[in-house]
């Protein structure tokens, strides 16, 4: 059946897509496919595009490979997903198949349900819970609905009838270029090795992320100043995180010269940071990371222990690309 792209859709718990002729209260309330999927169809001879598989929502720049039942979606800024099912078995050759002569949904499909209620649009960052996947695209399909004048509908863009080459109709990727600062006095001198930098980089190069910078440098508030300077200055960063040095102890510095170099502060994230840690702890309230903005570079201070910089960033990484889009004058959203 043909489709048509629209800018946004409603997921309603347990029921699926609102006007979706599919959704109900199963275990496939939702269907998903990756973009790199379709591309390599493409790459064969076959002209397909986003929603030509009735998936609802197809994604770019995450693995839904890595994906496994029960495992959670978070999309834009409410709706979340769990995983309920990897491929589905079909009975004879589908319409898809017939008309394509391939179906690649049995194969690489996921099914969810919908957990927690939302609007939905291209552009939307999409977060997976086992590896914090983090993407700045995403379009999708309703599959075979009919609203209003009876029309069905398509998740993507209102121009999606114009080329779309390797990218999903409408959808904006911009690379966000990241430096990494390891603030630890025993670690720079080599007597013991860093593990939360490396924590950091395994988490945002699995989102989509540049890792241009990584530094180690000790607790001495001068080098961490002169460093954050030069990430956002020079270094081009769009974001810089620093791990290590928040605590009370003697040379604990860096929110102080996180502080000295940044212009304005975004105190939301170091308290959803700390709300996320107080879950696990109640030292939590001990951390005195903060956040900045220096010029067009966003500064977050993260703990310097691998487990609560995995916390850390589980608890703010939706946020950041709508952060990002702010500090390039993109205006506040909704």
């Amino acid at each position: 059946m043909p489709k048509h792209n629209v800018p946004e859709a409603e997921l309603k718990v347990d029921f699926g897509v609102v006007g979706d002729a599919h959704a109900g209260s199963g275990p496939r309330q939702v269907s998903l496919l990756d973009m790199e999927s379709i591309e390599q169809l493409r790459d064969k001879g076959s002209d397909v595009s986003p929603g030509d598989f009735a998936e609802n929502v197809t994604v770019e720049g995450i693995d839904l490979s890595g994906l496994s039942v029960g495992h959670r979606l978070r999309v834009g800024e409410t709706a979340e997903l769990e995983v309920t099912q990897l491929g589905k078995r079909c009975h004879g050759r589908c319409r898809i198949f017939e008309k394509l002569g391939d179906c690649i949904m049995p194969r690489q499909g996921v099914f969810a349900r919908v957990t927690a209620a939302g609007r939905i649009q291209v552009g939307d960052a999409v977060i997976a819970d086992c590896g914090l996947r983090i993407v700045d695209s995403m379009g999708g399909s309703v599959k075979g609905a009919a609203l209003g004048d009876g029309t069905p509908l398509v998740l993507g863009h209102p121009q999606a009838s114009l080329e779309a080459a390797t990218r999903i109709p409408g959808a904006r990727r911009v690379m966000t270029r990241v430096a990494i600062l390891t603030v630890s006095d025993s670690c720079a001198q080599g007597r013991r090795e860093d593990a939360s930098g490396p924590a950091i980089r395994e988490i945002l190069s699995a989102g989509g992320f540049e890792i241009g910078h990584e530094r180690v440098v000790p607790d001495d508030r001068e080098a961490i100043a002169r460093e954050l300077t030069r990430f956002s200055g020079e270094g081009g960063c769009d974001l810089v995180f620093t791990a290590g040095g928040t605590g009370l102890g003697p040379r604990d510095v860096t929110p102080e010269a996180t502080l000295s170099v940044c212009d304005k502060l975004v105190p939301g994230l170091g308290e959803l940071m700390r709300m996320e840690g107080l879950k696990k702890t109640r030292n939590a309230v001990l951390s005195r990371g903060v956040a900045g903005v220096r010029g067009k570079t966003l500064i977050v201070n993260l703990p310097g222990s691998p487990r609560a910089v995995r916390e850390c960033l589980g608890a703010i990484l939706d946020i950041l690309p709508h952060a990002i889009e702010m500090m390039r004058g993109g205006g506040h959203g909704e």
